[in-house]
């Protein structure tokens, strides 16, 4: 029997990169048109989300989203989410309209194809660089005076399997500060037991969101952002513990 496991588990991680190659392959010269501009970023976001979903379909995810407060179309945001799955990424494209913009580790230019894309359309970060640190704010600026979005998992990277949830870095908070951008908490509640980035894991079944009221900052200062911080990071941390108490409950 855990043989058969291992078997399923191995072809159904191999799946999941194949689906990740199928849109990508079949949209290739509309993505590579649509990078060839910065204006035209909205158009590979229409595209980056149409694989976002077929992705989730493919490996039999189906999400639920509550929302407690709906995005304004043409506004933008500074989004944030508890990270233990790739599949983060997806989930995230396909539950939010607005265009943006991912903050996220260079590691994952490495992917075949995906990488490709992921290079010249994100901010990426080497967290062990300062100057890598700063040149984010930058680029993170212009995005924004350009009217996308900002996303960045505040964990700064993944935790460990045991972590609910781990201490959030400074970084998007004193971004929102600074562009009075409101701050748009979400929980994924059910990434980490779907497809955790422990290998031999994961299994279709239903991914929840939830979208939080959001946070303003229009009249805080860069010296609030520890707070601004520490409640968004309640607010994540509350729902997923409610979400585990449902879970042994039931």
């Amino acid at each position: 029997m855990r043989f058969i496991k291992i078997i399923f588990w191995t072809l159904y991680r191999i799946w999941f990169y194949i689906l990740m190659a199928i849109p990508i392959l079949i949209m290739f010269p509309f993505l590579v048109l649509s990078i060839l501009k910065e204006k035209w970023y909205p158009y590979f976001f229409i595209m980056a989300r149409i694989w976002a979903k077929c992705i989730l379909f493919g490996m039999g995810f189906f999400y639920k989203v509550e929302r407690e407060q709906e995005l304004q179309e043409g506004k933008s945001y500074m989004l944030t989410a508890n990270h233990t799955s790739m599949a983060d990424i997806m989930l995230m494209l396909s539950i939010t309209k607005n265009p943006f913009v991912f903050v996220g580790k260079k590691e994952l230019v490495k992917i075949p194809l995906f990488g490709f894309f992921y290079k010249r359309t994100c901010i990426l970060v080497d967290r062990n660089s300062p100057k890598s640190r700063h040149e984010v704010f930058e680029r993170a600026q212009k995005r924004i005076n350009q009217g996308l979005s900002i996303c960045i998992f505040p964990e700064g990277g993944v935790p460990d399997e045991s972590v609910l949830l781990d201490e959030f870095k400074d970084g998007a908070f004193r971004l929102a500060i600074d562009h009075h951008l409101s701050i748009v908490p979400m929980t994924f509640p059910d990434n980490k037991e779907r497809f955790s980035y422990t290998f031999l894991s994961g299994n279709p079944g239903k991914m929840r969101a939830k979208i939080h009221k959001f946070i303003e900052t229009k009249d805080l200062k860069s010296e609030d952002r520890k707070t601004v911080k520490e409640a968004t990071r309640t607010v994540i941390l509350n729902q997923l513990q409610i979400f585990e108490k449902l879970k042994k409950s039931t």
